[in-house]
């Protein structure tokens, strides 16, 4: 509206019209399947959430008891914790291993392409292969680490170490795909950025700090994203590394897999739903804070 007058928006010619329709059609398959498969079923787990299951696909709407349990029940809160300190231990670990990778990949060596599909094959390697190799590396009896470093330490079954041994796998699975992701970062960095620092005097150090790290900045807020959001979802390692009779389960159960146990085990969908929602705030939450805080750190326009 102009002067109190509205103004008409200009008609479109047929052509115009034609280009516009096969856009939406176009698009229509992706935005159908993120509607049938993220956001109705996202909907149904919140109805949930607030239901009893009472088996055969029937529920029976119970209001917020299904929470009220959920905080009073001491097994959540350890499986929040587990999750917390999971984060902890897989997030900064591994991303600072892929910036120290990618920039070994960044510079001139040979055979940099072989390297780089060495570095990125435990991604797509089987998760099930994947925790059969290191339930062997890390067995009490006979694993390989233990023969290494001339010890016996129950790795997989001993609370102080088993969220450990589940956070190395996860850190050694990713990293190569977060070096691909900083590795592309570093080389749009321009080479005459490095030549007029180096002529200012700047060491490699100073050169780090104030040109490489500024420069992927925006890479690295990215990988992180993606870590937390994986690191706070980790289930499948747990599950296959792991089993209800381990003694260390209490110790490293995540959100997830209390999820799984409530939910398929128990039966209890209403409860298991209840801790996915609880789960997604925690995601949202961690989320809004690094998009919060990107501001004084992440650099777009260098």
């Amino acid at each position: 509206m102009r002067g109190g007058r509205t103004v008409k928006k200009p008609r479109l010619s047929a052509a115009e019209r034609r280009e516009e329709n096969w856009g939406w059609i176009m698009v229509a398959p992706t935005i159908i399947g993120l509607f049938i498969l993220n956001i109705w079923p996202f909907i149904q787990t919140i109805y949930t959430s607030f239901c009893e299951h009472l088996g055969f696909g029937h529920y029976k709407f119970i209001g917020v008891q299904n929470y009220v349990d959920m905080f009073g029940n001491t097994e959540f809160w350890k499986a929040t914790w587990n999750t917390v300190w999971f984060c902890i231990l897989t997030v900064p670990v591994g991303m600072i291993l892929a910036l120290f990778v990618a920039m070994l990949l960044n510079t001139k060596v040979k055979f940099k392409g072989g390297f780089r599909t060495i570095f990125f094959l435990p991604l797509v390697c089987a998760p099930a292969a994947v925790a059969m190799v290191w339930q062997w590396i890390f067995n009490g009896e006979y694993g390989i680490l233990n023969q290494i470093l001339g010890t016996n330490i129950q790795w997989i079954t001993n609370p102080k170490t088993a969220v450990l041994a589940v956070a190395i796998v996860s850190v050694w699975s990713s990293v190569g795909y977060d070096a691909v992701l900083l590795l592309a970062g570093l080389q749009n960095i321009p080479k005459t950025l490095y030549e007029a620092n180096s002529i200012d005097g700047a060491g490699k150090v100073r050169q780090f700090f104030t040109i490489t790290v500024p420069m992927i900045s925006p890479s690295l807020f990215s990988v992180l994203i993606m870590r937390l959001m994986a690191s706070m979802k980790v289930y499948d390692l747990i599950y296959m590394m792991s089993d209800d009779t381990n003694p260390a389960m209490a110790d490293m159960q995540s959100l997830m897999y209390l999820f799984y146990r409530s939910s398929f085990v128990a039966g209890d969908r209403g409860y298991g739903s209840a801790i996915v929602i609880w789960t997604v705030a925690l995601i949202l939450l961690v989320t809004l804070i690094q998009f919060w805080g990107q501001k004084k750190w992440v650099t777009y326009d260098i």
